[in-house]
């Protein structure tokens, strides 16, 4: 069969070619100069910025909680994606299209509303503070509230990569493993998941790299107490102000590095996933 190649009309060709050099400029402008910059600082007096980081221990103790508030806070996010998602194509319920368009609200509400809210219902003077369990378990101030407002501002990013992957798949392969006598967890983890499990990569990889990178809700919740609750984004702008911008450079890298890597690493599986 020859070949069928998608033609360009005639006239328009210099519309496009425009097109994208606006898109290419403004993608430089917006992303890639200022990123580079910060790499450019980062690395203008070596690795001694870099050095310094890793021999502060409050610089490693904000470090060590940013990795562990996003690594926990993406567990939690894709068990209850995964859940959320087969709820939401799986089932029908009332009230099931304001469910789906309430999962979008953290992307849409600023951060620091959300941890304002999270102040108001977990704070001292809020419903949690007013029944006394705060003085044995602390949410606010406290790595758990870090945690929470770390998982809401990522919490649609996995149910929006396995929506579309189940709707895709459809139940035929579903019904007929039950019609063999499958139970409902049989059929999930021997037909369903293997149909989503890129999907799910995806949406934990996108997860983390927004998880790590979080500034607004957790500076609300934190605190900000050097050595206790200070994440790694936090200890950016503290730098900064108190004119450590070396070391604020070298932080926002090392962040942004990851971001990168997470963004290559969603690249090199779903050309992957293609393939197959």
């Amino acid at each position: 069969m020859p070949e069928t190649r998608l033609r360009t009309p005639q006239g328009k060709g210099w519309f496009v070619y425009v097109l994208r050099t606006v898109v290419i400029v403004y993608l430089v402008l917006l992303v890639v100069w200022p990123v580079s910059l910060v790499a450019t600082n980062a690395f203008a007096g070596g690795l001694d910025a870099f050095r310094g980081l890793f021999e502060d221990p409050g610089m490693v103790h904000a470090l060590q909680l940013t990795a562990f508030a996003a690594v926990v806070a993406t567990a939690i996010n894709t068990v209850f994606g995964i859940s959320m998602s087969l709820l939401l194509v799986r089932t029908h319920f009332p009230g099931k299209r304001f469910l789906n368009a309430l999962l979008d609200l953290p992307l849409s509400v600023s951060p620091i509303v959300v941890g304002l809210a999270l102040v108001l219902v977990y704070g001292r003077n809020g419903w949690y503070g007013a029944t006394g369990a705060d003085e044995a378990f602390q949410i606010i101030f406290s790595t758990p509230g870090i945690i929470m407002a770390t998982a809401f501002v990522a919490l649609p990013l996995v149910i929006r990569e396995v929506v579309p992957v189940l709707h895709e798949l459809g139940t035929e392969q579903e019904q007929a493993a039950r019609s063999l006598g499958a139970n409902g967890w049989q059929t999930f983890w021997r037909i369903t998941l293997p149909g989503i499990r890129w999907a799910i990569i995806y949406g934990v990889v996108l997860t983390l790299a927004r998880s790590l990178g979080e500034f607004g809700a957790v500076k609300v919740v934190s605190g900000n107490v050097l050595g206790q609750t200070r994440t790694a984004t936090l200890a950016v702008e503290e730098k900064y102000l108190n004119f450590d911008q070396q070391g604020a450079y070298a932080v926002a890298f090392l962040l942004a590095s990851i971001s990168v890597i997470c963004i290559i690493v969603v690249s090199i599986l779903r050309a992957r996933a293609a393939r197959h």
